[in-house]
């Protein structure tokens, strides 16, 4: 039977593995790490359950498809009404973001010229462009820099930790470039699309899900139900020779091995894909990418009793735009957002800083940021005293930014694919950082090698 050999065993080659031995295929995925989950990371003890990565996964129908056949819906969580409210910071003030409508008439986030431009937005003449422009750009010419300032800046923050003014539109933001293109309006756009959603018995918009033990589960299923042997970590690859077969050379404890293979699929970070050799002169035809920009990000985990709080923590979480100059990107409520996160009578937060925005506060020493957020945590929520529970989570290379001439990366990726028969590339450097995006680039990746194993 043809092997199909996967390099990279976060959420992208754990579920190309998934659908391809679903399919009758056989595989051997190699991961350099000592564990398999990729940025996925959950931990729990004392009363607990902390997120060293991602927080949530969007549920899209690729989702659902996959969490039923792991038969972990029994273990499925959603968000928590108490967490609907999404706030966002203005002139020192929680704000919770006008969800509807009508509620954007009322809220103070934005001025009343803000308001106005909102409402007149899907009347305006479409707009042709001739090319690519920064999200900062695009939403200003449809809203007004105030909405960039206030609403879109915190947003890119809570989302890609970058920046506005660098982020393509086209890239970074596929839908709301597409929306623009057929209906000239993104709000017009955005009610015809929930529209559709709601007739395909859809909800409006994708529901926030975890599970009981966290989002730990979903990677550790995955790969806990593949075959026998099939997984290999601590299994560094090396150089791929081309052909039919593919010819992988990998190292494991100090050992040099080779397995062959009729298709190799790449679901690695950007920085992973440059360095890899093909062919037996070594050459790097994906070295582009190791231009692709990661800013650094840390997660600090923070637990507190209930008392040493006084917002009553009704939302989501706090996203800060830039222009409010301060600390921290945002704070996650988590302990509101799903249950059992925190014992009997505590809270936990889950604090994000660095970014585009401050890299070098990503880098500081638990302790010195400790320091450097708690007035932030003070002013904005009401925090007193110091955490009874810490977890510091550092990512030096968190996110890939999708930035303007990103399309140099991704044309580097397809004429990779177009030079070497047999080859598959794909995963947050290509298909979206979103969870659901990896998740969904898995289950294309493997469509794609069935198609090409006949």
């Amino acid at each position: 039977m043809p092997t199909v050999a996967i390099i990279g065993g976060g959420l992208t080659g754990l579920t190309a593995a998934h659908e391809l031995t679903k399919a009758g295929r056989e595989v051997r995925l190699f991961e350099a790490a000592a564990r398999t989950g990729g940025a996925v990371v959950s931990h729990a003890g004392d009363g607990w359950l902390v997120e060293g990565g991602p927080n949530t996964l969007l549920e899209t129908p690729d989702v659902v498809s996959v969490v039923n056949d792991l038969g972990l819906a029994a273990e499925r969580l959603e968000a928590s009404p108490a967490a609907k409210n999404r706030f966002l910071l203005r002139g020192g003030r929680l704000i919770a973001a006008p969800m509807a409508p009508p509620k954007i008439l009322t809220t103070p986030l934005l001025s009343l010229g803000a308001k106005l431009r909102l409402f007149a937005e899907p009347f305006r003449r479409p707009r042709r462009r001739s090319g690519d422009v920064s999200l900062a750009e695009f939403i200003r010419d449809h809203f007004g820099q105030e909405v960039v300032d206030y609403v879109m800046n915190p947003f890119v923050a809570g989302i890609y930790a970058g920046d506005v003014a660098k982020l393509s539109t086209r890239h970074a933001f596929a839908k709301i470039w597409a929306i623009e293109q057929t209906h000239g309006s993104i709000i017009r756009g955005q009610i015809a699309a929930m529209k559709q959603r709601r007739a395909r018995g859809e909800p409006a918009a994708p529901r926030s899900v975890s599970f009981v033990r966290g989002l730990q589960t979903l990677t550790d299923t995955l790969a806990a139900r593949l075959p026998a042997g099939t997984v290999r970590t601590g299994a560094a690859v090396e150089s791929l020779l081309p052909g039919r077969p593919w010819r992988v050379i990998w190292r494991q404890e100090g050992a040099t091995h080779t397995t062959e293979a009729e298709a190799v699929v790449l679901a690695l970070p950007a920085a992973a894909m440059a360095r890899l050799a093909f062919g037996t002169l070594g050459e790097r035809p994906l070295a582009a990418l190791e231009a692709v920009e990661y800013p650094p990000v840390t997660s600090l985990f923070l637990g507190f009793r209930r008392a040493q709080v006084t917002h009553p923590l009704d939302g989501f979480g706090v996203l800060v735009p830039a222009i409010e100059n301060r600390s921290v990107l945002g704070v996650l409520f988590s302990s509101t957002l799903f249950p059992h996160r925190a014992p009997a009578g505590h809270v936990a937060l889950t604090v994000f800083v660095g970014g585009a925005r401050q890299p070098d506060v990503a880098r500081l020493a638990p302790e010195k940021l400790l320091a450097h957020i708690a007035p932030d945590l003070s002013e904005l929520l009401g925090v007193s005293g110091s955490s009874v529970f810490v977890r510091h989570t550092a990512w030096p290379r968190a996110i890939p930014q999708y930035n303007l001439g990103y399309e140099r990366f991704l044309d580097a990726m397809a004429q990779a694919e177009a030079s070497h028969p047999g080859l598959f590339i794909g995963g947050h450097v290509r298909d979206g950082i979103a969870l659901s995006d990896c998740l969904a680039a898995g289950k294309r990746l493997a469509a794609a090698v069935g198609k090409y194993i006949i």
